[in-house]
């Protein structure tokens, strides 16, 4: 029969591996206090073909139909956590546009910010940096959902996603940014 001095470490250990209310990332996506770098959904491939040019999906790797089916479970998973509105920003490749678009969760705005440096892989650090000087001055009137590419959540959180994960993210005001959880959603 186990002690009751061991019943009760047993205890007290399991009470505090147990994660807080406020450690709850959709929680904190609600509260605002935290913000989701999406990887654009499903779509097959790697990089873009020779010849890519922004606004032209005929000449992009665009998302798949499990990718759009995808997207649309991701935007139905964050409104059955309680965020039916969200401030939308996307990079300008057709397939994040259109992970944006699907999730219905609002307008979608452009953010060249966003855009992939994965053929410009030197422009990286400079461009996650003005990344954080922009997320550091925007009003935080909604929760703030941010679909842009693998390299970029990789280049800023160390998190290699992957297509539709969530990364629950919190940056403080020297820009430093941690990781509070992670949800990929299914096709």
């Amino acid at each position: 029969m186990p002690s009751r001095r061991a019943f009760l470490m047993t205890s007290l250990f399991a009470l505090a591996s147990k994660p807080s209310r406020s450690a709850d990332p959709w929680e904190a996506l609600r509260a605002k206090r935290a913000f989701v770098l999406l990887r654009h959904a499903i779509a097959p491939g790697t990089g873009d073909p020779a010849g890519m040019r922004l606004g032209d999906c005929r000449t992009q790797r665009n998302l798949s139909d499990e990718g759009r089916s995808q997207a649309r479970s991701i935007g139905s998973l964050l409104r059955s956590q309680g965020i039916d509105r969200a401030a939308v920003y996307s990079s300008e490749w057709c397939r994040s546009l259109d992970t944006a678009r699907l999730l219905e969760l609002g307008p979608v705005s452009p953010q060249p910010l966003l855009n992939s440096f994965f053929g410009r892989p030197g422009n990286g650090a400079r461009q996650t940096e003005a990344l954080k000087a922009w997320l550091s001055t925007r009003p935080v009137d909604l929760p703030l959902v941010l679909v842009t590419h693998q390299v970029n959540i990789t280049g800023m959180t160390s998190v290699v996603p992957r297509s539709g994960e969530l990364v629950f993210t919190t940056m403080d005001a020297a820009g430093a940014v941690s990781v509070i959880g992670r949800q990929s959603a299914g096709a």
